[in-house]
């Protein structure tokens, strides 16, 4: 007997029936062997998914029997984020078994590899208290166990065995997740059972477990071979976090970590931790005088003069490039009855992030987004097809009750503006129209510079619509990309409820990844609220619906900006473009004359008449980053100059004042 399987080059590899991954890569090459993680089963094996059907790879212990059939990729070092998730998670389980040695009667609840790291939640005897002053006794525990070497070994046992276990080590937190797991076994079961589907509805019968050295713990998998693979690890960070999330639960000690396979990519990493220190978009803002917090409306900021002018810059930008490609701007407003909420499904699926307010005896809620109230405004006229595609844009203000620990400066907020487009068009126009979108992003962000990466995003779990609707969706996305000859990764699972997306990513100055837009295909709210258009042929025809923003909200891509330049904005966008300094008061007047020059030429200029030392205005003119500084003193008032200093460039030496506003222009 043997069973045959597919390698990511499309060769096909003949293995003894029984043999599993560690298996694969030791017929391959004993190299590879060595080198060995894990293994991908499934569609798209190494290459991230099948565009397709929308299903991804599992990432599998290599010790697992592998199926007949499949495709198959092993997982070494070099794979990348897959890669570094297996040993995060493989670290989190080291801290775990490190804390249990030092902390006898902790219990311990979960512990995921998170994106840069890890973290595991734990609940400490009574009177102990952890403080990051503990992590160095930590760190030396969990570097025993790594160079010790321990192996992973996956048992699955019986249900009442593994519950049995945490019962008796009074580890509450692992039995209720068994209870859990049993019950949604159970209740998707019955479901199956209801639905005729006997043959995939059974309750479940076995769970995971993972041992390394003395420590045991449910877990799904997947792991390492042993804990060799952790090189390099350090514990950053302390919270409180509520078991599952609930406030109503107990509150648990969570401790963050980060691991890499090297010395050296750890320290890079640290290293770019304090980069980002140093560029916190909240302390640049405040530093340059463009918005401010207040506990008075928690996740809103207050933009001064200079950093709505940076708002408005992005905007003006927005309104422009929109109405070269045939968008209407559009208003619509703030809070609506319930009912529409409920017409677009929002009611249902996002309640607990509206800010809901009664109104007379009228239950209303404040819109955290536009594509309702776009919708209603569309079937509030009739349409033909030749008025079709309809694209309405509009700079609308949002409001989203997020709560309060994970609100971060612009990155996250309550109140809030997106560039916010939608398309209603016919089912001929889609890929046209989602091409175009595509067009205008990039377009969009060659302005700044910005390397974009596309990421397709599929039928999540929780979605609406018929599974008819969602193939065409995603078949009409992945061939426009094709057609495009556009690179893109597959994210399946991660679509919005009401139809798939294509997400646009850039990769900032300190590597980290950010997404800004996104264009969303909806076949489920046009026909939801009945919408219609007459056609040729003279009947009645549902549009299909494009979402698209492309900067996602303006306040988080200025914060994103502002970090990835470290608060040097770009000239077009700099809140102050050029500052005015002379070098005393009896140029005042001049400096004065220079300005409003300037200003004539839509250059935003400020003037520094301050009774102050010229080296002092150039050192504060520098650490506000404003891109230019025209120094006028006697030989430049004499010869109608100014000189020119560039921050961080030095002196560009005397020029007419003219020919400076020409040279700005032009930059411009």
């Amino acid at each position: 007997m043997s069973l045959t399987v597919t390698l990511p080059d499309g060769k096909q590899l003949e293995l003894p029936d029984g043999a599993t991954g560690a298996d694969a890569a030791a017929a391959i090459g004993p190299g590879l062997a060595r080198a060995a993680l894990a293994v991908e089963v499934g569609a798209g094996a190494g290459v991230g998914g099948d565009p397709h059907t929308g299903e991804g790879p599992e990432v599998r212990d290599l010790t697992r029997p592998l199926p007949d059939g499949a495709h198959v990729a092993i997982l070494t070092q070099k794979s990348g984020p897959k890669a570094l998730e297996l040993i995060r998670h493989d670290a989190a389980h080291v801290l775990a078994a490190a804390v249990m040695e030092l902390y006898p009667g902790v219990k311990i609840s979960i512990g995921p590899p998170i994106e840069d790291g890890f973290y595991y939640d734990f609940q400490f005897p009574d009177g102990t208290a952890l403080s990051e002053a503990d992590f160095p006794k930590i760190e030396e525990r969990m570097r025993a166990h790594v160079k010790a070497a321990e192996a992973f070994e996956r048992q699955d046992v019986p249900v009442a065995q593994a519950r049995e276990r945490f019962l008796a080590e009074r580890q509450d937190y692992k039995v209720e997740l068994i209870d859990d797991l049993v019950r949604v076994a159970a209740d998707a079961a019955k479901v199956g059972s209801e639905a005729g589907e006997i043959a995939e509805a059974k309750p479940l019968e076995t769970v995971s477990l993972y041992t390394n050295g003395p420590f045991t713990d449910l877990c799904r998998g997947p792991h390492a071979p042993s804990t060799k693979t952790v090189g390099a690890f350090k514990l950053s960070s302390l919270a409180g976090a509520y078991w599952r999330g609930d406030s109503t639960r107990t509150m648990l000690t969570r401790i963050y970590g980060t691991a890499f396979f090297t010395k050296a990519e750890l320290e890079q990493h640290l290293e770019r931790i304090e980069q980002a220190r140093a560029r916190d978009h909240r302390k640049l803002g405040r530093e340059l005088g463009l918005f401010t917090f207040s506990e008075v409306s928690p996740g809103a900021a207050f933009w001064t003069g200079a950093g709505t002018g940076v708002f408005n810059s992005l905007v003006k930008l927005s309104r422009q490039m929109g109405a070269e490609r045939g968008y209407s701007e559009v208003k619509t407003p703030q809070i609506y009855d319930s009912e529409l909420w409920k017409t677009s499904g929002h009611w249902g699926k996002y309640r607990e992030n509206m800010f809901v307010v009664q109104v007379e005896d009228r239950e209303m809620g404040v819109k955290p987004m536009n594509c309702p109230g776009h919708a209603h405004l569309f079937g509030s006229s009739r349409h033909s097809y030749r008025e079709l595609p309809v694209r309405y844009f509009e700079p609308g203000l949002l409001h989203r009750n997020e709560a309060s620990g994970v609100l971060h400066g612009l990155l996250r907020v309550r109140h809030f503006a997106q560039d916010d487009a939608h398309i209603f068009c016919t089912e001929e126009q889609v890929q046209a129209e989602v091409k175009g979108c595509l067009e205008m992003a990039f377009d969009t962000y060659k302005l700044f510079d910005f390397e974009v990466s596309l990421e397709l995003s599929t039928r999540p779990e929780q979605r609406v619509g018929t599974d008819e609707m969602w193939d065409r969706a995603e078949q009409k996305l992945t061939r426009t990309l094709d057609e495009l000859g556009l690179k893109y990764e597959l994210n399946p699972g991660d679509g919005a409820f009401y139809g798939p997306k294509i997400d646009m990513h850039m990769t900032d100055s300190l590597g980290r990844s950010w997404q800004l837009g996104t264009v969303q295909l909806d076949y489920s709210m046009p026909a939801r609220f009945e919408l219609s258009y007459t056609g040729a042929d003279n009947q009645e025809h549902t549009p299909v619906m494009i979402h698209r923003a492309l900067f996602g909200s303006y306040e988080r891509f200025i914060g994103i900006m502002i970090e990835h330049y470290a608060g040097v904005l770009p000239l077009w966008l700099a809140p102050v473009q050029a500052i005015v300094l002379p070098v005393s008061d009896r140029f005042n007047d001049y400096g004065a004359s220079v300005r409003d020059s300037l200003r004539g030429d839509e250059i935003r200029v400020e003037l520094d008449d301050r009774s102050e030392s010229i080296g002092r205005k150039i050192r504060e003119a520098e650490l506000r980053k404003i891109p230019y500084m025209l120094v006028v003193g006697e030989r430049e008032l004499r010869d109608g100059a100014v000189s020119v200093r560039e921050h961080r460039g030095g002196d560009l030496g005397s020029m007419p004042s003219g020919d400076f506003a020409g040279r700005l222009q032009s930059e411009l």
